[in-house]
């Protein structure tokens, strides 16, 4: 009989061991999950205040009637395309970022345009309306910086602890799988040429 405990009380402890390890390590995917989730809505509401800033700067603008009408234009479709672009939290994979990343860095540009154009309207700038909304939306680019660098950042302490032994057994058992970042844009790393 004491031959036989020994075996059984060995095959006991390691069988708590797997058990307690396999659900401290799914508690722990899911914890970090929800961080991530928790940093994404932080990029989608930074991303939503910026496209709620736009129509007012862009009607701000629209006041002054020499401006060009196709920037405007420009601007408007771009915004629509972006907030167009919803990804769930659930489903982070790299293809859908960089397809929601690709529509936000065309509203960048369209905005970038559109600020670059209005440099031709010394009495726009001066309007207080529009300097208030400039001010607003560089601070909000800001805000979208530090919210993706967060949501970056979480997903890289998620994604280095899935893909460690012997948690990268367990997230094969429990489907957990790894989350896409954000990347520069394309052309990003090339310095800007300014001319006067």
């Amino acid at each position: 009989m004491k031959k036989l405990l020994i075996p059984i009380l060995i095959i006991a402890v390691v069988g708590i061991f797997v058990y307690t390890k396999a659900v401290g390590t799914y508690n722990q995917f899911v914890q970090t999950e929800e961080t991530i989730n928790g940093q994404w809505a932080e990029v989608q509401t930074q991303y939503q205040r910026r496209a709620d800033l736009i129509p007012n700067l862009v009607n701000t603008v629209k006041g002054y009637a020499e401006f060009e009408q196709e920037t405007l234009t420009g601007v408007v479709e771009a915004r629509s395309k972006a907030t167009s672009v919803q990804i769930d939290a659930s489903n982070l994979t790299p293809e859908k970022l960089a397809q929601f990343q690709q529509a936000q860095d065309q509203l960048s540009g369209a905005l970038s345009r559109l600020l670059v154009t209005i440099e031709k309207y010394p009495d726009l700038k001066a309007n207080q309306n529009f300097l208030e909304l400039q001010a607003q939306l560089e601070g909000t680019e800001n805000r979208i910086s530090v919210a993706r660098r967060n949501f970056n950042e979480s997903v890289q302490a998620y994604n280095s602890n899935l893909r460690t032994f012997p948690n990268n057994i367990f997230a094969g058992w429990y489907n957990f799988e790894t989350k896409g970042y954000f990347e520069a844009a394309a052309g990003a790393e090339a310095a800007p040429t300014v001319q006067f």
